[in-house]
C-alpha cells in the first residue's frame, strides 16, 4: 500500500495484511469510486448548507478523535494507535527492529530502539531463561573430535569447556 508521510509528504510503499485489504475494499465500496491520485481515507465536511467528502487529513482525524473521546470519556489520539501498533511489531519475534523502523518512517534506528524496545522485566527474564536452558541442552551434546594439531586442554581453556 502506498502512503504519504505526514511530516515530509514523501511517498512510501508499506506491507498490508490480507485482512486490511478486505476492510479497505469494503470501505471503498461504501464511499464510491476514487481517482487514481485521490487519498483513500475520506471524511464528511460541512460546506455551507451541505456536506462533501474531503481527504481525512491530520486535523480532520484529530476532530474525529475529539468527538469519540467525548462519547467514551477517553483521551485517545491517532498517535496512541501508532504507538500500540509499533509496540506490537517491535515485540513480534518475526519482525526485526529494522522492519519496524522502515514501517514507522524513522530516519534513525536509534529512534525506534529508544522508544519501542522498552521491555517489561518478566519478558526479559523469560527469554533469558529459555536461552540458558537451550544453551544447557546444546552443551550436553557431544562435541566433535578435536582436529589434529590442537591441544584439547588449550581448546578447553579457550572455549570455556571440555574439548
Amino acid at each position: 500500500m502506498r502512503v504519504c508521510r505526514k511530516g515530509s509528504g514523501a511517498e512510501q510503499w508499506l506491507p498490508a495484511s490480507p485482512e486490511a485489504l478486505v476492510w479497505i475494499r469494503l470501505y471503498l465500496a461504501g464511499i464510491g469510486p476514487l481517482g487514481p491520485d485521490e487519498p483513500i481515507w475520506r471524511t464528511l465536511r460541512r460546506r455551507g448548507a451541505g456536506k462533501s467528502r474531503g481527504p481525512l487529513d491530520y486535523e480532520a482525524l484529530r476532530a474525529v478523535f475529539r468527538r469519540v473521546n467525548v462519547l467514551l470519556g477517553a483521551n485517545y489520539s491517532a498517535h496512541d494507535l501508532r504507538h500500540t501498533c509499533s509496540l506490537r511489531m517491535a515485540r513480534d519475534e518475526h519482525l526485526s527492529l529494522r522492519d519496524v523502523q522502515v514501517i514507522l518512517g524513522h530516519a534513525h534506528l536509534s529512534t525506534t530502539a529508544d522508544v519501542y524496545l522498552a521491555e517489561d522485566e518478566q519478558n526479559v527474564i523469560r527469554r533469558v531463561s529459555q536461552h540458558l536452558a537451550a544453551r544447557g541442552q546444546r552443551q550436553r551434546q557431544p562435541l566433535p573430535p578435536v582436529a589434529a594439531g590442537y591441544d584439547p586442554a588449550d581448546l578447553a581453556v579457550l572455549l570455556g569447556g571440555a574439548a
